[in-house]
């Protein structure tokens, strides 16, 4: 199941005390301070992972806690530095202060990473503060407090290619056939409520990721359905691929449907390159019934159950996607 929100509670270590103390030995006459300084707290680090795909352990687990820096000693002794924390999330993450609503990070690239709570600095200790007119300082620094926030974090997926289309279209169904996924399968709507992605191989000149999304229906600009979170996931995909059912009374509908929610939503979707695939073929009495184009665009006729039409458009897609790399 992908989780793609999760809210975490985070506090950074606070610095350990500087100590206050004074060189005594023997033969050793008025010994001066030698009070050491204090450990830095550790910090909470946030970075981006390959091979994670959602935020599900940040649900389990909400608190987040670095270690505190240890106290300075005598004879210079200097606090250990607390311990911080690394959390790693998937590729295509983004983290966002709960309070102030401000992005912090946008991690979309391996081994991104930001120090989302800062550890406290380490207090200094009294032999820090000898000078000329203070000669035996009887005082030391206490440690910063570390940083506590609340952070939220929300992925959205990088893939290559986005499935689009109205709720049972078959974009699961097509994504069961071009690659090892095994999606939900059902005869009724809303079957996927979360993107599945899959990877998809041409030949063997290489590879790439396919994202089943739920279905799409009037209205999801607006959050109707699964809106904006069906939506934000369109967004990082290079290459759409437009799924429509052939029979329905009026293909070229779903069309104008999904397009207009897509213009409505913005973020430069429909600038994005796409391909617009008929499917269901197979349940089509008169073939020639079907729009062979909509908006000047062509159109592949494809039976994503029958397997039908699927190299050509597995082979379409790869294309695409080599001329968007250059």
């Amino acid at each position: 199941m992908l989780i793609d929100t999760a809210k975490i509670e985070l506090k950074a270590g606070d610095g350990g005390k500087g100590c206050i103390s004074f060189r005594r030995e023997k033969y050793v006459a008025k010994g001066g301070p030698n009070g050491g300084d204090g450990g830095h707290g550790g910090s909470i680090t946030i970075r981006a992972a390959e091979g994670r795909y959602t935020l599900l352990d940040f649900h389990h687990r909400r608190h987040y806690k670095g270690e505190r820096g240890q106290h300075g000693g005598g004879s210079g002794k200097r606090g250990r530095n607390g311990e911080g924390i690394v959390l790693e999330v998937p590729v295509g993450t983004i983290v966002r202060d709960n309070e102030t609503g401000e992005v912090l990070a946008d991690l979309d690239e391996p081994a991104s990473e930001i120090v989302a709570a800062k550890g406290g600095r380490g207090g200094r200790g009294n032999a820090r503060f000898v000078s000329s007119v203070e000669q035996a300082p009887r005082f030391a620094e206490d440690g910063q407090l570390g940083e506590q926030r609340i952070v939220e974090l929300e992925l959205k997926l990088i893939a290559d290619v986005g499935l689009v289309g109205l709720p049972n279209a078959g974009k699961s169904t097509l994504l069961s056939k071009m690659s090892a996924a095994r999606p939900r399968i059902a005869d009724f709507p809303f079957t996927t409520l979360s993107p599945v992605l899959g990877l998809v191989r041409v030949g063997y000149e290489g590879s790439y990721v396919m994202a089943d999304l739920p279905g799409l229906i009037e209205g999801a600009h607006e959050g109707k359905g699964l809106g904006h979170r069906f939506l934000k996931h369109i967004e990082r995909t290079n290459v759409l691929v437009i799924l429509l059912d052939a029979s329905v009374d009026d293909p070229a509908a779903d069309y104008e449907t999904l397009l207009g929610e897509l213009e409505r939503y913005g973020e430069g979707i429909t600038d994005k390159p796409r391909i617009v695939a008929l499917n269901k073929m197979d349940l089509v009495v008169e073939s020639s019934d079907v729009p062979r184009e909509f908006r000047g665009e062509e159109v592949l006729e494809i039976s994503a159950l029958q397997g039908v039409g699927l190299r050509e458009l597995g082979g379409s897609v790869w294309k695409m996607l080599r001329e968007f790399e250059e």
